[in-house]
């Protein structure tokens, strides 16, 4: 599909707070007609989330706190691409591992998503993971912070599409990769793309 797009051209930006994960930028960006406006924005290095589905058909879901909302969310293993030049599919690997005590033998491209476009850049890809292992007791992450009061559990498919469909399950990139995953096993998993597939940037 093609459309015709005014080009948006940056005229200057001034940052306002740079963190470890995250800057606040003003752009003052050209308009179409004429004239500038700014935008301001947040500028993420993006994350990358894992469906975990198991030989029985069931997903791992994890309950984790989120201050910024105030309460705890169901959420899939996920994490930061916070490590320079590491592909994607290695960044999810290592979140499985770390958050759910699994590794995946096979791990494919569900969904890329923009998570909030209005206000921020951030990239989410959701993998999905099949031919799950344990990863063994003397190797498992010691788990900190927010992470120390993980809750993990196993439940089926369709009953998470069920918690997505009623509002329990809110997190953006668990509801796009619940509903993918869904959707993609109805189909025969016809719709997975690679781990290596470009990312939309």
């Amino acid at each position: 599909m093609s459309a015709v797009e005014h080009r948006y051209e940056l005229r200057s930006r001034t940052e306002r707070y740079r963190g470890r994960i995250f800057e606040v930028v003003s752009d003052e960006v050209t308009m179409p007609g004429g004239g500038t406006a700014v935008r301001d924005h947040v500028r993420h290095v993006g994350a990358v989330a894992v469906v975990a589905l198991d030989d029985a058909g069931q997903v791992v879901l994890i309950r984790q706190y989120r201050h910024a909302v105030g309460r705890h969310l169901w959420e899939l293993p996920a994490g930061l691409m916070d490590v320079t030049g590491e592909d994607p599919a290695v960044t999810a690997g290592r979140e499985l591992a770390e958050e759910a005590d699994l590794s995946a033998g096979r791990l494919d491209v569900l969904v890329d998503l923009h998570s909030s476009p209005g206000f921020t850049n951030e990239l989410v890809r959701v993998f999905l993971a099949r031919d799950l292992a344990d990863v063994p007791a003397d190797q498992r992450h010691d788990r900190r912070e927010e992470e120390a009061d993980l809750q993990v559990v196993r439940i089926d498919l369709d009953e998470a599409v069920g918690m997505v469909l009623n509002g329990e399950i809110t997190n953006a990139s668990a509801v796009a990769g619940l509903l993918a995953a869904a959707r993609a096993r109805d189909v025969g998993w016809s719709a997975l793309r690679r781990a290596d597939a470009p990312l939309p940037r």
